[in-house]
């Protein structure tokens, strides 16, 4: 792709004490892509997440929007930017209703009185608007099934009317059925425009809706494929390190300098 990317990420580390979790990353997202990150159990994916986020700040390397230099050290200056992050537990109250939970940190007032009416058209719209079928705007989130719960959470986030959504595995413990009801939330959301960075261990979904899959491994990079002409074999190799892209290079660089 040759056009400017949403987000691009260039030579980000990241250090928690000794340990040294992310090692001169670079990952970019266009708009209208889905781009699914993968990797083993302690590759890095969340702790490169929660810097997308503005949880983790980055110690070094340089994040940019839309072709700027940006900074993004805390959850706000993400969200400014235009930065959607749906987190696996999803942060549903279950006790509300679906406009409660549309709308929980952003209610509408009118005379200082929560204007149901107004966030329950809203919600109806929202919905309507990314073809989510639910029982009624007006069940508790317990009512919900898993794969409902997922769409809403996602729903949620487009209120802010971001530009990059994120989502941390949302078809975990999900159904072939309520996967399915995901999967298809997620080709919507590229098809507005919308730029989605995908985290997955579920290589079926992978290959179902991303364009692009980024592998992590030991922190750093280990290869980026295209979903199209690249096998599932190949991107479970650069996964499990059985062919290596990336990650024994820069450790030989990072030797080199060191001596």
């Amino acid at each position: 792709m040759t056009a400017t990317p949403v987000l691009a990420l260039r030579g980000v580390f990241k250090r928690f004490g000794a340990v040294q979790a992310l090692t001169d990353v670079d990952l970019e997202i266009h708009a209208g892509e889905v781009v699914a990150l993968v990797g083993d159990n302690g590759a890095g994916k969340s702790t490169l997440v929660k810097t997308i986020a503005g949880v983790h700040p980055i110690d070094e390397g340089v994040i940019e929007w839309e072709g700027r230099k940006v900074t993004v050290d805390r959850p706000q200056d993400a969200q400014h930017l235009g930065i959607a992050t749906v987190y696996q537990d999803l942060a549903l109250a279950d006790n509300i209703d679906v406009v409660g939970n549309l709308f929980l940190g952003r209610e509408i007032r009118r005379w200082g009185v929560l204007n149901e009416v107004e966030m329950e058209r809203r919600s109806r719209e929202l919905l309507d608007s990314l073809s989510i079928r639910i029982p009624s705007v007006r069940i508790p989130i317990a009512s919900l099934s898993g794969g409902q719960r997922q769409v809403v959470a996602i729903a949620r986030s487009m209120l802010g009317e971001p530009k990059l959504v994120i989502l941390d595995e949302p078809t975990a413990a999900l159904g072939v059925e309520q996967t399915a009801q995901v999967l298809d939330l997620v080709e919507r959301l590229r098809s507005r425009g919308l730029a989605v960075l995908l985290i997955s261990h579920n290589m079926a979904d992978v290959k179902a809706v991303a364009d692009r899959v980024a592998v992590l491994r030991l922190g750093g990079n280990n290869g980026v494929f295209d979903v199209r002409t690249t096998s599932q074999e190949e991107i479970i190799a650069a996964i499990t390190g059985a062919t290596d892209n990336a990650v024994t290079r820069r450790a030989s660089r990072t030797a080199e300098v060191q001596k």
